[in-house]
């Protein structure tokens, strides 16, 4: 959900209710006047002293003081978006449900209608009442989705009816007139007399035909469960926490069906988000953020007619939910290389990073310009403590507000692929359960059951015609067939089920079939190749047919090709609603894929699955941050639970995990970021005294050098790279103003990777990459680093030479800082020996402090021999 239009007005609609962001603002409104506070005092107490760092803090005020608003601005925006997104998925899973399950009723009740046994009752051929009503029983058993069955004539007299607890004699709802002159099912939806006990019920009905002379004889209706199966979705997708309302409203915005009639009642009119904006919407004098859906339709059908899925959340408690920590846990080079694609997912995110970057080498360069400038200027040097301090402060402000705001928009996107994940295999099941249905259903058809029991000389013409009325109703089956008690097949549909007849079936289906202890229990094999699917894999669904005069004897069975390819297929892209970035798959519990809309997972490949998400329980889900295909990605996982009876208490196990990927970017080399907070160096800010280093990374590794010999620090951005330089390291050129030049005057220098001239691999250029603009003895040049850290005081104690230095007297390395009491050991790059080599040509050494250590010693080793 897009909040780019939310205007900065807007966004302090929403600050009062973002308590973490309010926290946020206040420290971030803080600091920016701390460094007015500087500016101020050293325009006012040290002008002179203080007037080469004045331009450098002035422009550390401004892009503080913008940054501070874009920061809030894009935080507000990331957790609305959040919000809009959780509510979202849910709304739009409300109506798409409710439409794909009422799509197979219309199917259902043109099927029933046309029942033989059925329309001659109806026709008056016989009165066996009890038989009818034990028929529609069971099928009421098979599809328990209807809570009532009704047949009545055309003068709206009823002529059965399964439900006890509502008996009727006669009915006058107009819609029996309606149906009786249309020759397609009528949907009504409203208080009816064959309902009298409900406010609201969804009948679906057709007329019926003589069987033998074709006149309309009287009505069918199918009464469907709505208030269970609406129950139902709320009770599984609904909010635990019972901060949202799921809602199903009406083509005038009334409630239909509340996830909490107490809160929202069935009636009430509410308003509607149909334009998707991120606005409040005002309901009972209470404020509501508000998604709204309507139906693409599924199949041709659309759903009930201005039908929608609504989702509302008071506004005062839109952010109170406690989200888990999705970054602090994640793997630092994961976390990293994710967040150097910040373009591409979260814009706002990658603007923020790169204005921070922007303020941290102003600060930074301040540090470095002041370094060694103490002496007697004691109000300067309170000046540059308060920048140095400021500085750090504001560095550990931003990396705290960026991950927030990282945390919120990858909280969104797992969020979203977890939703969609759990979408997935619930239109799944669904689907499946009714393919379970049928196949019982079909079985206990008395043409079928007398043709195979008496076998007369037209039976398998006679099972054909039957077999084609039913297909012609329920598309998503490639063939239906039937076979006897030995297995062979004796009609089927379609041209490539004529193929089938006469073959027989697999004796384990067969042996499963004739197994089935009654018209309830049905048989699916497994997911595989197999013949009656072309050669490819799919769902076949048996059931036994029984003798029409002893249930207990087998004298067949159907069985039902699912179309598995595009059905499967279909739902994938159905689930995914359009959103190009992400993929999906079905998988088994060995990570086979069943369908994929992904050309690298084709069916039937194997997906490698971490065991945690292979052995999740039913209906649990999980989402992830994972590197797939070579790329940074989300990965999220849920697991099939069932649908009512099906797969729950049916008997049938077939586990089906969802797995949904969403793509960020290509995974970058080693590590490409550091935490600064990882690497603080403690500093007793009351002492005068000691030698500054510059410190930055450089591979993975913190180093140092003398901060008197630095003079800034520039993006890699303004270096232009070639291939002209012949010495080792050397990568391209840097243009310098006339204030950073030696000479006073325009000039270039050349730079080089220090990550090369240590261990003979280029660095991998990242946002992070720095360039610092190094000068000695009348030379200048640059020095390409990972990420600048501190300009930071240490006492000559604390340098000691390397351990190892001895093994090669040309290291680049020869000393170390030891900082935070030893514990933190810092590589000191010789200035000397740096400009020698780069100067003279020296091809320097590959070989650093941290390959010694890694390759002579442990770590701990190491450090007992520096101390």
């Amino acid at each position: 959900m897009s909040t780019s239009a939310l205007t900065a007005s807007q966004s302090e609609v929403f600050l009062p209710y973002m308590r973490d962001v309010g926290r946020c603002e206040r420290s971030l409104q803080e600091l920016n006047l701390m460094w007015r506070i500087i500016e101020a005092s050293a325009k006012m107490n040290c002008p002179q002293e203080a007037r080469a760092i004045l331009p450098t803090m002035a422009a550390t005020r401004s892009s503080f003081a913008q940054l501070e608003k874009e920061l809030v601005h894009s935080l507000v925006q990331q957790k609305i978006s959040h919000v809009l997104t959780e509510i979202g998925t849910t709304a739009q899973y409300v109506i798409d449900i409710v439409v794909r399950n009422l799509f197979e009723r219309t199917a259902d009740v043109g099927f029933l209608a046309t029942d033989r046994e059925l329309c001659s009752f109806v026709a008056g051929l016989h009165e066996e009442r009890g038989r009818i009503h034990h028929r529609l029983c069971e099928y009421r058993n098979k599809y328990t989705v209807y809570d009532e069955i009704i047949l009545l004539d055309t003068e709206g007299h009823v002529l059965a009816q399964i439900d006890p607890s509502s008996p009727l004699e006669h009915s006058t709802d107009p819609l029996l007139r309606q149906t009786l002159a249309s020759d397609q099912y009528v949907e009504t939806f409203r208080a009816s007399d064959l309902r009298p006990h409900k406010r609201q019920a969804l009948i679906y009905s057709r007329r019926m035909h003589h069987p033998d002379t074709g006149a309309v004889v009287g009505v069918l209706c199918l009464c469907f469960n709505f208030e269970e199966e609406m129950a139902g979705i709320f009770e599984s997708h609904g909010d635990p926490a019972h901060r949202t309302n799921l809602l199903l409203l009406d083509d005038s915005h009334r409630v239909i069906a509340s996830a909490d009639p107490e809160w929202m009642p069935v009636g009430v009119r509410v308003p509607v988000n149909l334009d998707q904006s991120p606005r409040l919407f005002m309901h009972a004098g209470r404020e509501y953020l508000v998604r709204t859906f309507s139906s693409a339709g599924y199949q041709g059908y659309p759903g009930p007619t201005g039908w929608l899925g609504q989702a509302m959340i008071p506004l005062d408690v839109a952010f109170s939910s406690q989200s888990r920590d999705l970054v602090s846990g994640l793997d630092p080079d994961l976390l990293a290389g994710l967040l150097s694609h910040a373009d591409r997912f979260c814009p706002p995110l990658h603007d923020i990073v790169v204005a921070a970057r922007h303020i941290q080498r102003i600060v930074w360069n301040g540090q470095v310009m002041t370094a060694g400038q103490h002496g007697d200027m004691q109000k300067l040097k309170t000046v540059l403590e308060q920048i140095s301090e400021t500085g750090n402060r504001s560095n550990e402000l931003f990396e705290h507000s960026i991950h927030d705001l990282y945390q919120t928009v990858l909280g969104s996107s797992l969020l979203d692929a977890e939703f969609t994940a759990h979408l997935l295999v619930d239109l799944l099941d669904r689907n499946l359960y009714e393919r379970s249905d049928d196949c019982r259903w079909w079985a206990l058809s008395p043409e079928l059951r007398q043709a195979l029991a008496e076998g007369p000389p037209d039976a398998a013409e006679r099972m054909r015609s039957v077999l084609d009325t039913i297909h012609a109703l329920y598309t998503v089956y490639t063939s239906l067939f039937v076979y006897d008690a030995e297995g062979r097949i004796l009609a089927a549909t379609s041209e490539a089920g004529q193929a089938f007849v006469g073959q027989s079936l697999d004796a384990r289906d067969l042996a499963a079939v004739l197994a089935l202890n009654s018209p309830q229990h049905y048989h699916v094999s497994p997911f595989e190749n197999t013949p009656w699917y072309g050669g490819q894999p799919s769902y076949v669904y048996h059931a036994a047919i029984r003798h029409p005069d002893d249930e207990d004897r087998v004298v067949g069975g159907i069985g039902i090709v699912f179309d598995s390819t595009p059905e499967l297929h279909n739902m994938l892209l159905s689930g995914l609603g359009g959103r190009e970035h992400m993929q999906a798959l079905f998988v088994n519990r060995q990570g086979r894929v069943l369908a994929s809309t992904s050309t690298a997972h084709p069916v039937g490949s194997v997906l490698a699955l971490p065991g945690s998400q292979t052995a999740l329980a039913n209906g649990s889900s999980q989402a992830r941050v994972c590197t797939h295909l070579e790329e940074y990605a989300i990965e999220a996982c849920s697991v099939s639970k069932g649908y009512r009876e099906f797969k729950t208490q049916d008997g049938y196990r077939d586990d089906v995990i969802a797995v949904v990927y969403r793509h960020f970017g290509p995974v970058r080399g080693a590590r490409t970021a550091q935490r600064s907070q990882d690497f603080y160096i403690e500093h007793d800010t009351a002492t005068d005294s000691g030698l500054e280093f510059a410190t930055f990374f450089c591979d993975g590794s913190l180093m140092a050098l003398p901060a008197e010999c630095v003079q800034e620090a520039v993006s890699f951005s303004e270096v232009r790279t070639t291939s002209m330089g012949v010495r080792s390291g050397q990568i391209g050129i840097l243009g310098l103003r006339e204030s950073q030049s030696p000479q006073g005057k325009a000039s270039y220098i050349w730079v080089f990777d220090l990550g090369q001239l240590l261990h003979g691999q280029r660095a991998e250029r990242t946002p992070n990459s720095q360039v610092m603009i190094l000068r000695h003895g009348g030379q200048a040049l640059g020095l390409l680093v990972d990420e600048l850290h501190a300009v930071t005081p240490f006492e000559a104690s604390a340098l000691e030479p390397s351990p190892l230095a001895l093994q090669s007297q040309s290291m680049l390395t020869r000393q170390v800082i030891k900082a935070n009491q030893g514990k933190l050991l810092i590589q000191a790059v010789d200035v000397d020996r740096l400009f020698q080599w780069l100067i003279d040509g020296i091809e320097p050494p590959r070989f650093s402090l941290a390959d010694a250590l890694a390759a002579q010693a442990p770590q701990e080793e190491a450090l007992a021999l520096v101390a």
